[in-house]
């Protein structure tokens, strides 16, 4: 694999399919490399005998099809060809073709160095000298300014804007001459024995005069980037000849890149019978309340777990203008939800400009801007690439397959950038009553969009068998309680340290000293196994659990040397073990806790009158989610009781010691139903959906929960030192461990990796997630007595994220001659992250534990360090880190 892949996938953090995507283009540029005047049929014979899907470049020039799902990253795959063109061929001149106004305009911005979605950064020879951005408005002034000679030159262009300019015949404007140059912009272009063009959302405009113009300027590559690889035609779609790799919807979907879609009715629906108008009417109300179930279920993850709240909206699809005109005056009528919407609704359509439009649309995204219901006549295009769409009610007239392909391409973007394990957080809804089981049985098409996957066999790493690693603690190896590895990768590995019977022995004696673990004001570390009285009470406990193996004449078999043995044994647990106390944090006598009188804030809280349950039916997997189902059917005498009986069901919420606080926010929550709805609506909005209102109440609570603070607490040590438990990591089958010292060939795929070759390491082998954390092995191979990764449930650390109590695992552990150290390698730009700032605060009282009780016994004491990954370089000292960031 070129080393430029490596180095640019890692530094761009690509995702596999985009990693995929680049190393197809290495190979590429092996097989046809990229200079003019190629022998065009020759170049894809080559190709098509390894890439058959590739029939026909379609181009006067090699031209290749890449086709990544919406929401895959299209625009950082275009940075990474450009990157590695640069840096591998040393190709300076791109092409960049955009399909319309807003494309381009996002395009230079994220082309342009220092702003927020730039696709270049990480990329050192671009951080040095960025390469300059030439446009449609500004390539006659790079012009006069000398442009030709910068090093790296990015055009971009708007492809609607030269077809404008072709129509009749005419030349576009890039082709009129420049006395500058001597030549028409389009010529120089042409001349340039580098070019490459690449063609973004090239479905859009494949056919277009003013493709048909650029097709001149005979690029030695161009690369064609889409979600569609087809054209449509007055006879269906035409796909694409020259795709030479295909990461479908359904693919993106099960790697978790984008929302899964669901299409949603009511239980026990039926069309039969009822008008048009009335099936509008319904999807539409139905529409608003499930939008507002997301609504409240978003703003109760994002409070639980300390994210941005993403503010939801509805995107209504209409026929034509005219009917687009009926919905926004329904919309905004006092009959439609008491007009709760009429300021909350805009009409966007061929009477706004398209770019105009999408402006618009990219504004709900921000929590402060009011819309959250859009009615649009056309299906989303490109570039319109909003997060927080979550609701679908189409209302056109179109086939099933129609409304699966295009309803959904723009809603799929997850506002977090990856999936969170909360169905409502991750599902893109798409209301069709009248359509349910149509868009059903299309899903479940073999050759639906939803389903439809391409098994390419290749040497693609996503799909290598995997095997289970299990890395024992080196000590687990030398007593024989764990079979030595073999001698793989020229490592040497630790071996048994006894033999025969000796070694049941030594087992039999670690056992005993398993048992003296659990008395830590006899043993309070492990040096301790080594003074006589310990010994001698060892040699007590083995000679009274050891048996012979067979019947033995006295005399004529010689027994193990007991003594001997276990002070082997006591001396190999002391070198392979780091004191790690086992520290209980205990209240003495009664801790007074509870929660502060508070005024909710509801307004994000708006749920409408149910008429039925809604039922949500995932189109890839089938499965069912029912929106707004209560449970039981217990009629409560009063309001309150729906929420108060729900809030008792979380486990720090005490009736008895909140009872008033409980009937309180209750009673703010009722007040705040009956301003908007009748008694019997609010109580059917409480009935069923009490579960999703205590948890947005329970959220709140959490921020104005108090402990006395006066409480006191005592430290109980259990242990004073624990044994380490077994380790296991996923690795590619027929993969031997790597050299720790030698830093891989894909860091971006870091945790794919096994390393060994460690000397000081109480495991035989580690697993890194970064390449930060191989450094600091390597720094503590060389600085530090002992060092291992401590694995799940080692030291019993918690930590308190959103409403939840989660475990902390340190990075490293590692012991010098005068200290311990906790160490944890963090992302510099997530030093401030408040999961981190948490997990930092129980690590440090943990440590000032653990060091007075070393103290008790004149022990080492313990340092936590959190270290940002970009201050770790193995010319660094572990002391000297320790003095920085401790």
């Amino acid at each position: 694999m070129n080393r430029h892949v490596n180095a640019i996938a890692g530094r761009l953090s690509l995702r596999a399919p985009q990693r995929r995507s680049l190393e197809i283009l290495d190979r590429i540029t092996e097989i046809v490399p990229p200079q003019k005047g190629v022998d065009l049929e020759a170049a894809l014979a080559a190709i098509n005998s390894e890439f058959p899907t590739v029939k026909d470049f379609e181009r006067d020039f090699p031209s290749l099809c890449f086709a990544l799902a919406t929401g895959v990253g299209k625009t950082r795959l275009m940075g990474a060809f450009i990157a590695y063109l640069h840096l591998a061929h040393g190709l300076n001149n791109f092409f960049v073709l955009a399909p319309n106004l807003t494309i381009y305009n996002k395009l230079i911005a994220d082309f342009t160095q220092n702003t927020p979605k730039y696709v270049l950064k990480g990329i050192a020879e671009f951080a040095i000298s960025p390469p300059v951005i030439t446009t449609g408005e500004n390539y006659e002034r790079q012009i006069a300014s000398g442009g030709s000679l910068f090093p790296t030159t990015i055009n971009i262009f708007n492809i609607s804007k030269i077809n404008s300019e072709v129509r009749g015949g005419r030349s576009p404007r890039i082709r009129s001459f420049r006395e500058e140059i001597g030549e028409s912009y389009f010529d120089y272009l042409a001349g340039l024995k580098d070019l490459v063009l690449i063609m973004d959302e090239s479905h859009r405009y494949r056919a277009s005069a003013g493709i048909r113009a650029i097709n001149e300027l005979k690029p030695v590559i161009g690369l064609e980037l889409t979600a569609t690889p087809f054209v449509e035609t007055t006879r269906g779609p035409v796909a694409f000849q020259n795709v030479i790799f295909d990461y479908p919807l359904a693919r993106a979907m099960e790697d978790g890149f984008v929302k899964e879609p669901a299409v949603v009715t009511r239980e026990n629906f039926s069309p039969v019978g009822k008008s048009p108008e009335s099936i509008q009417q319904i999807k539409l109300e139905d529409g608003v309340r499930l939008h507002e179930s997301v609504k409240v279920e978003l703003e109760t993850y994002a409070r639980q777990t300390g994210q941005r709240i993403v503010k939801p909206f509805i995107l209504v699809i209409a026929r034509d203008t005219t009917h687009a005109a009926e919905l926004m005056r329904l919309i905004q009528s006092d009959g439609f939800f008491e007009g709760r919407y009429k300021d909350k609704v805009i009409q966007v359509d061929s009477s706004v400009k398209e770019e105009e439009t999408i402006e618009r649309l990219l504004k709900v995204e921000h929590t402060d801007e009011p819309t959250e219901i859009v009615i649009h006549v056309n299906m989303l295009k490109e570039g319109w690439d909003v997060t927080n769409l979550y609701t679908i009610v189409p209302l056109r007239a179109a086939n099933a397959r129609t409304l699966i392909e295009q309803s959904i391409g723009r809603g799929l973007r997850l506002p977090y950038g990856k999936r969170t394990g909360v169905m409502a957080v991750d599902r893109l809804n798409i209301v069709a009553h009248d359509r349910f089981q149509e868009i059903v049985d299309e899903a479940r098409r073999p050759d639906s969009t939803i389903r439809l996957q391409q098994l390419i066999l290749s040497d693609d790493p996503i799909g290598q068998k995997t095997v289970t690693v299990v890395s024992a603690p080196q000590l687990a190896v030398q007593l024989g309680l764990a079979p030595a590895a073999p001698s793989y990768g020229g490592f040497h590995e630790n071996q048994a340290a006894f033999g025969g019977d000796d070694e049941r022995v030594a087992q039999i004696a670690y056992a005993a000293i398993r048992k003296l673990e659990a008395q830590p004001l006899l043993i309070p570390s492990a040096g301790h196994l080594l003074r006589p009285e310990v010994q001698a009470a060892l040699l007590a406990e083995v000679e009274k659990s050891y048996r012979p193996v067979q019947m033995e004449l006295g005399g004529i078999i010689t027994q193990p040397n007991f003594a001997a043995i276990i002070a082997k044994t006591s001396e190999l647990v002391v070198q392979q073990t780091i004191d790690i106390p086992r520290i209980l944090v205990v209240p003495k006598g009664e801790v007074k806790s509870g929660f502060r009188p508070f005024k909710l804030d509801l307004s994000r809280m708006r749920y409408e009158a149910p008429d039925d349950t809604l039922l949500a039916q995932h189109l890839r997997t089938d499965q069912i989610d029912r929106i707004g189902t209560g449970t039981g059917n217990i009629e409560e005498q009063r309001l309150e009781d729906y929420v108060v009986g729900s809030l008792i069901d979380f486990d720090d919420v005490s009736y008895d010691e909140n009872a008033e606080l409980l009937y309180d926010l209750a009673g703010q929550v009722t007040r705040h139903f009956l301003g908007y709805l009748s008694e019997d609506d609010a109580r059917n909005v409480l009935r069923l959906h009490k579960k999703e209102i205590a948890s947005f109440v329970h959220a709140q609570m959490q921020e104005h929960f108090w402990q006395d603070q006066r409480a006191e607490y005592e430290v109980v040590v259990t242990r004073g030192f624990t044994e380490l438990l077994p380790s296991a990591y996923s690795a590619s089958a027929g993969d031997a461990p790597l050299d720790y010292r030698i830093s891989p060939p894909d860091k971006s795929n870091m945790a794919r990796y096994v390393f060994a070759g460690f000397k000081r390491c109480l495991y035989r082998e580690q697993k890194f997630q970064a390449d930060g954390e191989r450094k600091m092995a390597v720094i503590l191979e060389r600085e530090s007595l002992k060092w291992f990764k401590p694995v799940k449930g080692q030291f019993k650390l918690f930590y308190r994220s959103g409403v939840e109590q989660l475990e902390y695992q340190p990075d490293f552990v590692a012991e010098t001659e005068g200290h311990i150290f906790m160490l944890e390698p963090k992302a510099s730009n997530n030093m401030t992250d408040p999961d981190v700032v948490a997990k930092k605060a129980v690590a440090v009282e943990w440590c000032r534990h653990a060091t007075e009780h070393a103290a008790s016994y004149g022990g080492k004491p313990w340092s936590y360090v959190l270290i940002p990954h970009d201050a770790i370089a193995e010319n660094m000292t572990l002391e000297g880190l320790a003095r920085k960031y401790s």
